[in-house]
């Protein structure tokens, strides 16, 4: 058995996680600061999260054997700041009935009551509200994430990977990577515990272009 993660995603789904080329310019190596919305909207640039690109992959230990995947695409904003990295933002969702584990019985069951009962709650969704950078490409986002009718807040430590133009799309693009880990218990997913571990690590990947311009390939 396996459970998800997030979502972003959290993620992202992040994600998911805004850091910059222009960090070092704009701030010391550790800056924290939250980030109103209103401030942000009016001094950032809103990205929309490539959801052919974007997903949030978590991993759960099966009994001490294993240590299986499912993944989840993922689609949301990212307000980005480059003058002022700290004041991004970013708003994740994930369909959780989209989930991908490779096995079709356990996507099903997973959608059940035991795990995350999609009837009842069919999205999961990360928003930032804070962003810490911690270096010349890299950040801790933090935020609230909502699962299983559950909001708890999280953290996600994202890495800048590229700003530039898609080779795919012809756009400009950023794209980033993201890690965090979530306790399922704390969401009310705590089925077949504690064999199927608790502690759920995820991963997010995501590209993102400016909302003006639309995302393909």
């Amino acid at each position: 058995m396996q459970i998800r993660s997030l979502k972003t995603l959290v993620a992202l789904t992040l994600p998911l996680l805004l850091v910059t080329q222009g960090y070092a310019q704009t701030t010391t190596s550790s800056v924290t600061a939250t980030s109103p919305a209103a401030s942000v909207s009016n001094a950032g640039t809103t990205y929309t999260l490539d959801p052919n690109h974007t997903y949030v992959l978590w991993h759960i230990n099966h009994f001490g054997f294993s240590n299986p995947s499912g993944k989840w695409m993922a689609q949301g904003t990212l307000v980005f700041d480059k003058n002022h990295p700290q004041n991004s933002q970013v708003t994740a969702t994930v369909n959780i009935a989209d989930g991908v584990t490779g096995i079709p019985a356990l996507d099903k069951h997973m959608q059940t009551d035991t795990f995350f009962d999609v009837a009842k709650f069919p999205t999961a969704t990360f928003v930032s509200d804070k962003v810490k950078v911690t270096g010349k490409n890299t950040a801790d986002v933090m935020g609230r994430l909502t699962l299983h009718g559950v909001t708890k807040p999280l953290t996600f430590h994202v890495i800048l990977n590229k700003i530039g133009i898609s080779l795919v799309t012809n756009q400009p693009t950023i794209g980033f990577s993201g890690t965090a880990t979530l306790n399922r218990s704390d969401y009310g997913i705590s089925a077949y515990a504690p064999g199927l571990g608790t502690e759920v690590p995820l991963e997010i990947e995501a590209e993102a272009s400016p909302t003006t311009m639309s995302t393909q390939g």
